[in-house]
């Protein structure tokens, strides 16, 4: 299997920080997209290559599982289509001047180095490591918003740098609680912070300490999240950074903040007298759905519609692992690796439109089918898959956290369907106006490459009508992890 003892997981990390630093004095455009490409395909077929060869056994730093290699090989694709998206979306950008030269050399580096900070997370058996590498993700995010250097982009981007912040710090104050309740226990240094020693000691830990842990832990990695009444960032931070940069942030950043709280969450279940933490995400996951619901009906720009669109499936996801159970466990993590997919197919076209439109203005937008035909189905069949429609998988991971809830508890499942209606609603009624309808505004033809788009919505669509054996037992085997 792996008879040189050779760690894939060194790749995932090396390759997009080495390809950071190269990146970033690197001149040209087309030299410094073609690197961005092949450096996240790289890492893709780095992080795939852990299903080559054996585990490597946990050390102080890092860890790979069966929960966090479902995280980095979704977050190593979704990066690579989104630079091979990003690679026409930003020469588009500087045709039209919106983005000068030096803007796309930072603009590349800080992609890799985003990479770079999301798979560390990913892959850290340090509870400290992984809050910092959160952070360093973060921080190249925030950069990345503001690089218009509109007055809108850098509110935007002072906005998210503020919450931001202010989740960290909330997640980093849970951190050093739980530091200080495994300390008695496993002693002084790094093992108080290793998580596979603290997974295995945890019903030795004070429970009312770990319960103040997960409070802070819930409210500031759900701030990351994009959890209600958290969530205020997330839609200026969409609507004024690059596109590429909105369908990193759905697919990809939010799920890395969801992977730290569902890490926690299976320390809270491991100790027998803690506080239950599915109540909490419940009633956090409900609230989002039902606010985002609602709020997709106020939204004039195409791009705070779609955010507020990962808001409510963000919601749908926390409420199915709140839930617990193999089944609805089952059914939230199908639910994020869909949502991934198809949230960043419909920014990947959003994205094209916007450019070919020369607005983000919904009311802007109308007849795309006409006018520009591939991209046009495109939107719509993402549209059509993130409101729940079959046979896509979005709609099976809705019904099967729908039918689990019903077994479970009927009022809940009441309100989780409620807000699954207002938003169809909401989605469908866009949809019309998107692709019906006489085309207005500019008509310049798509300068684009429509293979991201398309591969995304072939696997949605794939994986709501068929998923071979292997992933379903690799699903359950999470399933069962998550508890």
């Amino acid at each position: 299997m792996n008879p040189s003892g050779f760690d894939p997981t060194v790749l995932v990390l090396a390759i997009p920080a080495i390809s950071a630093a190269l990146l970033a004095v690197l001149p040209g455009y087309r030299l410094t997209a073609r690197l961005n490409m092949l450096a996240s395909l790289a890492t893709l077929l780095a992080a795939l290559a852990l299903f080559a060869v054996d585990r490597p056994a946990p050390g102080d730093y890092l860890l790979i599982d069966d929960l966090n290699i479902v995280f980095i090989v979704l977050n190593t694709f979704v990066g690579f289509t989104a630079a091979t998206f990003s690679a026409s979306y930003i020469g588009h950008e500087i045709e039209t001047g919106r983005l000068t030269p030096t803007h796309v050399r930072f603009y590349h580096a800080m992609y890799q180095l985003m990479m770079f900070g999301m798979n560390l997370a990913l892959v850290s058996n340090n509870i400290g490591l992984m809050w910092v590498a959160i952070e360093l993700a973060t921080l190249t995010t925030v950069l990345m918003v503001g690089i218009y250097r509109t007055h809108e982009a850098l509110e935007a981007a002072w906005k998210y740098f503020i919450l931001g912040s202010v989740g960290i710090a909330l997640a980093l104050f849970g951190t050093i609680l739980v530091y200080v309740t495994a300390q008695p226990v496993l002693g002084e240094g790094t093992a108080a912070m290793v998580w596979t020693q603290l997974m295995s000691r945890a019903g030795e830990f004070d429970a009312s300490l770990l319960n103040l842990a997960f409070v802070f832990l819930l409210l500031g990695y759900g701030t990351k999240v994009g959890l209600a009444p958290l969530h205020a960032w997330l839609p200026d931070a969409h609507a004024e950074g690059p596109t590429p940069i909105s369908a990193v942030l759905s697919g990809l950043l939010l799920n890395v903040a969801l992977y730290a709280v569902l890490r926690f969450k299976m320390l809270m279940a491991a100790h027998p007298e803690a506080l239950a933490p599915g109540p909490l995400m419940v009633g956090m996951g409900l609230l989002s759905l039902v606010f985002a619901a609602f709020m997709l009906y106020r939204r004039r720009d195409i791009k705070r519609l779609f955010a507020y669109s990962s808001i409510e499936h963000m919601g749908i996801i926390v409420f199915a692992f709140g839930m617990g159970g193999p089944l609805a466990n089952f059914a939230g993590l199908l639910h994020m690796v869909m949502h991934s997919l198809t949230k960043s197919a419909i920014f990947f076209s959003v994205g094209h439109v916007t450019q070919i439109k020369g607005t983000q203005k919904i009311a802007d937008i109308r007849g795309l089918t006409q006018s520009h035909p591939v991209l046009g189905w495109g939107l719509a069949l993402g549209v059509l898959a993130i409101a729940g429609m079959p046979p896509f998988g979005v709609f099976m991971s809705e019904f099967l956290i729908v039918s689990s809830t019903f077994a479970r508890s009927p009022v809940l499942a009441l309100v989780l369907v409620f807000g699954l209606l207002v938003a169809f609603g909401a989605l469908l009624m866009r949809l019309t106006g998107f692709i019906f309808g006489e085309p207005t505004g500019e008509m310049r033809p798509a300068q684009a490459s429509f293979v991201p788009l398309y591969a995304h919505m072939a696997i949605v669509l794939i994986a709501g009508v068929y998923m071979p054996g292997p992933m379903v037992a690799w699903f359950q085997a999470v399933a069962r992890l998550l508890g």
